[in-house]
């Protein structure tokens, strides 16, 4: 148990920061230690956990109700608190993520399993630690009497069985001689209370007795025998606590040893920080003159084509100056048609001769300006408009000399974006390089580039969250060798789905048909097996159509909201549809049909490969696509041509479907350019849910989202 602190101002007056929470950056409360050997806060783990149920029931991702088909129901924050806190709460497979989370201290990954908080252990020794440095900062701050009546007195005592302190009056009555109480465990004034044995998270009346040299974790003997720990190895808890006390101990003898050694790599540092601050500013200075010639240059070249703009705008005005005064004389010779009409009026024949002549050529000069009115110059400067593009992209590319390092490049094929972003990029000289930074900004609609977020990155791909949908994002990538940085790679623009994704899996309850398909164990992938059973029945399509399409779906509904999900179609299936349909509909296609004629062919049943779209209605309460033989059918419709050619494309990759519930509205994607093939209204007034059909060979991937790996612990004790 903890001692008296006495020497805990000397021992604890520098350790601060390794007191300090990742999460709320504030001192330990109640820490609790995760698979990666992190702590955090226990008021943390929830917060984090509850911030994470919270972005999944916003997608729809959240448990469903019993019911089949289930439909998302939102749970209110006290439940979803009970609901982690409790034990034995399990996991529901439709929220893989609801214990999963980036441990604050390391970014990575962490599960806590089906426990979920209750299967982690509480850091004692580090609660202990931040205790005394808590009584260390305050000093002179002192722990009341929990048993005094008002005003409570200073307690001198605190009693590790009964979790509260005391004075010595207090102390004395509630620990009188002769009882058990009396036989307890005392030690000086503390707020800090732990348990006298540490107990099994897992078996919870079980001591810990042992340690998993693979989980890093103490375990007990049930864990061993029969839990999760069975196949590992372990070792008792004496031993790892001398093997682990005397590596910590060697260690720390070690730093104190090298203490003066430490010191004067402190001076050098210190040195090469001054130094690096000097040779900082110089290459700054440096950079600036270099900018300052390029901004020279650009000034003189613009003042050199302004100079020539307005030259040439200069004559050009002077001419149409010159032949606006002539028009001008025009107006002016209003007297000269008169002057001519009274020559006209003379009767002499020498001397109307003698004036007409000269009156004749004036008269003949503005009849031929009249005729030929043209414009003395152009008003159009497009010889003049200068051509900065070369320029611009040249100036895009500009950055420090390379010494070597390649410039990377962005993996297109493994670049994609779905609920997150991920970003692949190889390096030719991948061992050349320290670190790399992945920059991404958004584009919007008019062109407008904002500012680029960097990211630091170890290794050749990123997972980019928080993106906003429906918008173009751009991404380049640039290679660290110690202090110098690679040119950036090629941009490349990924296109954000239309709506948040929407997380389901296949429903393997509700009209799941598991003669004719086959569903796998994770419930994201299901095959449409034609095999014996549809020729034991050939029979019965001699004498009518009993082959009907096979249904399977989605197992949470949608209510509200904009929603995206998407899908892979294998390359071999033979007819497959896939949409949204209505709750009452699907109730209608999926009734047994030993009750009810074959819906092959009903109008409005969807089993025929054209009937959707044979009664083309606003109030339809469904919309499923045809897909086969790497072909993607555009439905008929009375707006769009009906020619083959016109409704036939090329089956995508990936095929992203799109409902907007509260618009009545669902759009058929192409997801490698995130492109809108169809798109048409459906009757949203009931519970809608991704709806999918299979006849023949064929096969279905819902697509998966895009997370980060959990971390692996490859170190051993």
């Amino acid at each position: 148990m903890e001692g008296d602190g006495s020497d805990a101002p000397v021992t604890i007056k520098n350790i601060e920061r390794e007191l300090i929470c990742p999460a709320c950056k504030e001192l330990f409360t109640h820490p609790l230690i995760l698979p990666c050997q992190h702590s955090i806060c226990h008021k943390c783990v929830k917060e984090l956990l509850l911030t994470l149920d919270d972005s999944c029931n916003d997608m729809g991702s959240d448990n469903s109700n019993p019911s089949s088909p289930r439909l998302w129901v939102p749970s209110p924050s006290m439940d979803k608190i009970d609901r982690i806190n409790r034990p034995g709460w399990k996991r529901n497979s439709l929220t893989p993520r609801t214990t999963t989370f980036p441990c604050p201290g390391c970014e990575h990954d962490v599960d806590l399993g089906e426990r979920g908080i209750n299967g982690l252990f509480r850091n004692f020794t580090l609660e202990t630690i931040v205790e005394r440095y808590r009584q260390a900062a305050r000093a002179a701050t002192a722990i009341m009497c929990d048993l005094c009546k008002p005003p409570p007195q200073e307690s001198t005592k605190s009693c590790m069985d009964c979790s509260a302190s005391y004075c010595n009056e207090c102390f004395k009555i509630y620990h009188p001689w002769g009882t058990i109480k009396a036989q307890h465990e005392y030690v000086g004034p503390t707020t800090n209370f732990r348990p006298k044995i540490l107990m099994c998270p897992e078996h919870e009346t079980e001591r810990i007795n042992m340690y998993c040299e693979l989980c890093r974790r103490p375990v007990c003997h049930l864990c061993k025998l029969g839990g999760n720990h069975s196949n590992h190895r372990v070792t008792t808890m004496s031993s790892a606590y001398k093997t682990l006390k005397e590596k910590l101990s060697k260690d720390i003898d070690y730093l104190i040893g090298k203490e003066s050694q430490v010191k004067s790599q402190i001076s050098e540092l210190n040195l090469l920080m001054k130094e690096t601050e000097c040779n900082g500013e110089r290459a700054k200075e440096d950079a600036i003159t270099h900018f300052e010639k390029l901004f020279d240059i650009l000034e003189e070249r613009k003042s050199s084509v302004l100079k020539a703009i307005d030259a040439s705008k200069k004559l050009r005005l002077d001419k149409f100056q010159t032949q606006m005064e002539e028009y001008q004389g025009l107006l002016e010779n209003n007297g000269l048609v008169g002057y001519a009409q009274e020559v006209l009026k003379e009767t002499d024949q020498s001397c109307f001769v003698q004036t007409a002549k000269q009156l004749h050529l004036r008269i003949q000069k503005a009849t031929e300006s009249l005729k030929s009115f043209r414009p003395a110059a152009q008003t159009s400067f497009e010889d003049y408009v200068v051509n900065t593009s070369k320029q611009t992209e040249l100036l895009g590319e500009l950055s420090f000399f390379s010494s070597g390092i390649d410039v990377p490049e962005i993996n297109e094929e493994e670049s994609k974006v779905y609920n997150n972003a991920l970003i692949s990029w190889h390096h030719p000289e991948k061992d050349k390089a320290d670190s790399y930074v992945l920059e991404y900004r958004k584009i919007n609609r008019d062109e407008e580039m904002l500012s680029w977020n960097e990211i630091e990155v170890c290794g050749t791909n990123k997972v980019i969250s928080e993106l906003e949908s429906n918008c173009n994002y751009a991404f380049r990538v640039r290679a660290y060798k110690g202090s110098i940085c690679s040119p950036c790679s090629r941009e490349l623009i990924l296109h954000t789905p239309p709506a948040p994704v929407f997380n389901f899996l296949f429903d393997e309850k509700c009209g799941y048909n598991n003669e004719h398909l086959l569903l796998n164990l994770k419930r994201d992938r299901v095959e449409s097996r034609a095999g014996f059973n549809l020729l034991l029945a050939a029979e019965r399509i001699q004498v009518g159509c009993y082959t009907s399409l096979d249904y399977i779906i989605g197992d949470v509904g949608i209510t509200k909201g904009k929603h995206f999900w998407a899908f892979r179609v294998e390359p071999y299936s033979y007819l497959v549809k896939a949409g949204v349909a209505s709750s009452d509909k699907l109730q209608e296609w999926l009734r047994s049909p030993r009750d009810a004629v074959s819906p092959r062919y009903e109008q409005d049943s969807g089993h025929d490969s054209g009937s959707e779209d044979a009664c083309f209605d606003s109030s339809q309460r469904f919309t499923l696509v045809t897909i086969g033989m790497k072909k993607f059918f555009i439905p008929k419709s009375p707006t769009s041509s009906n020619e083959p050619e016109n409704r036939v494309l090329p089956m995508p990759t990936s095929i992203g479907i799109f409902l907007d519930y509260d618009k009545g509205k669902v759009g058929f994607y192409d997801m490698d350019h995130m492109k809108c093939l169809y798109e048409r209204q459906v009757d949203c007034s009931h519970t809608m849910y991704p709806a999918f059909a299979l006849m023949g060979s064929g096969g279905i991937q819902l697509e998966e989202s895009i997370t980060a790996k959990y971390l692996e612990y490859q170190e051993d004790l």
